[in-house]
C-alpha cells in the first residue's frame, strides 16, 4: 500500500458526550454516534457491544426502510433494490416517501453526499455510502453534487494544516470519481475553492440565510459543542446545510428562484451525519425552500470488531483502496472472528455471524445472495471453519481493490478538473423526462432579456 498519511478523522467530542465522560456515572456505557465520535455500547460485563441501529431510529426520530418502500424503489427504477437496501444496510430514512411521492408526479430531484478529507485513501468503509449513491443516480437518473469539506477537517482538528486538507480532498476526489460516476452529471467541488470563488456566490448566500436562522443554543443542543469549540466550528453547520439547497447551484438548476426553491434533494450519509441536516430540516421551509430527505447507511465495521467503525486515522483497523492483495489477505486473517475457540467447539455451537467481521463484510460486498445465505447457514451450523469464511472475504474483497485500481489509474488530473468544474449538468430528472435544461432555461432568458431590450429602445 502507497503510504497513508492520516491523522484522527474523528476529533475529540465535548465531554459532555464521549463515552468516557459516560463511563464516570455508570459501569455501563450508551452507544455514541455522532458525526465526530462512533463507538457501540458497553454491557454490564464490560463487554463492547455493536451499534443498535434500531435503537438510533428511536433515538433519532427517523422512519425504517421497510418492504413497501423497497418495492416502490422497483417499481420506480424498474430495477431491483440495491444488495444494501435488500440487507438492510441502508436501513433509514427522513421524508424518502415524500420525495418518492414527487418524483412519481414528474418533479425532479438532485443528490447530495459528501467527504470530510482526512487522509490520502480512502479506505472501503468509505466507499459505502458513495456506492449507494451511485446507484442512486443511475436508478433514478439525476444529478449529483459532491461537497469536499477540507475546510470542516481544518476547523476540527488542530493537528491539521489546510494545505493537507486540500492535498487530502484533491486525492480523495480522485479516488471518489473512479467508484464509477457519470461526468456528465456529477459536480463535485471542494469548500476552499468553490465557496470562495466566483460560482459560489449563491452558495455564499444560501450560507448567511441559515447561519442567520441557527442560534448557538441550538448548535450546543446538536452537536454538544462548548465553549472551547473554536467559532468556525459553530458556523459550518450552516455551509453543509446550504449545499443541499438547489438555488446555491444557478449553473446547474438555473437562476429562476422559485422554481429552484422547489427542486427536492435527497442526501445519503452514514447515519452518524445526521445531525448536520436536524438543523437544515427545521430551518429550509422558513426559508420557503424544500426539506432536503435523508437515507442513511449503517457503518462498514471495523476490523477489530462490530462495536466501531473503520477509522482513516487507524491503519489497522481498515483496508484501504489504495492496500496491496497481501495487505487485504493479512488485515482479513487478522481480524475478528465470530468462530469458536476449538475446531471441536465449532462444529457443535457454530459460529456467530452476527459478530463475525468477514461474514459482515460480505454482506456489504458479496452480490449474489443466495451464495450470501448459503455461507451464513454453512458457518452458523458449524459446517464451514473461519480459515474458509476469510478466505471468501479476502477474495471478494481483493477483487473489489484491485477493480477500483484499475479504475484509479484512468483518473487524471484534466478528469478530475472537469468533475471541479461548476458546469451544467444532463439529466432527465423525472420519470417522463421532464428534468430542467438549464442551457435552454439559459438560451430562452438571453432571448427575452435581448428582446426587453429592443422594446425599450
Amino acid at each position: 500500500m502507497a503510504a497513508v498519511s492520516a491523522v484522527p478523522d474523528e476529533p475529540g467530542q465535548p465531554p459532555a458526550l464521549t463515552a468516557s465522560a459516560l463511563a464516570e456515572k455508570t459501569m455501563t456505557k450508551e452507544q455514541v454516534i455522532t458525526p465526530f465520535d462512533v463507538s457501540g455500547g458497553v454491557d454490564e460485563s464490560g463487554k463492547a457491544v455493536a451499534i443498535d441501529y434500531n435503537k438510533l431510529v428511536v433515538t433519532f426520530g427517523t422512519k425504517k426502510i421497510d418492504a413497501d418502500l423497497l418495492q416502490r424503489f422497483e417499481k420506480l427504477t424498474g430495477r431491483k433494490p440495491h444488495r444494501m437496501l435488500r440487507r438492510g444496510l441502508v436501513f433509514s430514512h427522513r421524508d424518502l416517501s415524500i420525495l418518492l411521492d414527487k418524483y412519481e408526479r414528474g418533479t425532479p430531484f438532485f443528490l447530495y453526499t459528501g467527504r470530510g478529507p482526512s487522509s490520502d485513501s480512502l479506505h472501503v468503509g468509505h466507499t459505502i455510502p458513495f456506492e449507494f449513491t451511485k446507484y442512486l443516480q443511475e436508478a433514478f437518473n439525476v444529478p449529483l453534487v459532491v461537497m469536499c469539506t477540507d475546510d470542516e477537517k481544518f476547523f476540527h482538528n488542530p493537528k491539521l494544516s489546510l494545505e493537507d486538507c486540500y492535498r487530502f480532498a484533491l486525492a480523495n476526489i480522485a479516488d471518489i470519481i473512479a467508484i464509477g460516476f457519470n461526468v456528465k452529471r456529477t459536480f463535485i467541488f471542494i469548500d476552499t475553492d468553490f465557496v470562495d470563488g466566483g460560482h459560489g456566490a449563491a452558495f455564499n448566500m444560501n450560507v448567511r440565510l441559515m447561519g442567520k436562522r441557527t442560534t448557538i443554543n441550538q448548535i450546543k443542543g446538536t452537536f454538544g459543542f462548548g465553549d472551547s469549540n473554536n467559532i468556525a466550528e459553530f458556523g459550518f453547520p450552516a455551509m453543509q446545510s446550504a449545499a443541499s439547497f438547489a438555488s446555491s447551484y444557478p449553473f446547474i438548476f438555473g437562476t429562476d428562484k422559485k422554481k429552484v426553491s422547489k427542486i427536492p434533494c435527497l442526501i445519503p450519509c452514514a447515519v452518524d451525519q445526521d445531525p448536520y441536516f436536524r438543523q437544515c430540516r427545521e430551518h429550509a421551509e422558513k426559508l420557503k425552500y424544500v426539506k432536503p430527505a435523508l437515507i442513511h447507511s449503517v457503518f462498514l465495521p471495523s476490523l477489530r470488531g462490530s462495536d466501531t467503525k473503520m477509522s482513516a486515522s487507524d491503519t489497522d483497523s481498515s483496508i484501504y483502496l489504495s492496500d496491496t492483495d497481501k495487505q487485504i489477505k493479512k488485515k482479513i486473517g487478522a481480524s475478528f472472528s465470530g468462530g469458536q475457540e476449538t475446531r471441536e467447539l465449532h462444529r457443535e455451537l457454530g459460529g456467530r455471524t452476527d459478530v463475525d467481521i468477514p461474514f459482515q463484510y460480505l454482506k456489504f460486498f458479496l452480490e449474489d445472495d443466495d451464495e450470501l445465505e448459503r455461507i451464513r447457514l454453512a458457518y452458523e451450523k458449524g459446517e464451514m471453519e473461519t480459515s474458509e469464511i476469510k478466505a471468501i472475504c479476502i477474495r471478494e474483497l481483493q477483487e473489489y481493490v484491485s477493480a477500483f485500481r484499475e479504475r484509479r489509474k484512468a483518473v487524471t488530473d484534466k478528469v478530475r478538473a472537469e468533475f471541479l468544474r461548476p458546469r451544467p449538468l444532463d439529466f432527465d430528472g423525472s420519470p417522463g423526462g421532464s428534468g430542467i435544461n438549464v442551457e435552454k432555461e439559459q438560451q430562452i432568458a438571453a432571448l427575452e432579456q435581448r428582446l426587453a431590450e429592443l422594446k425599450a429602445t
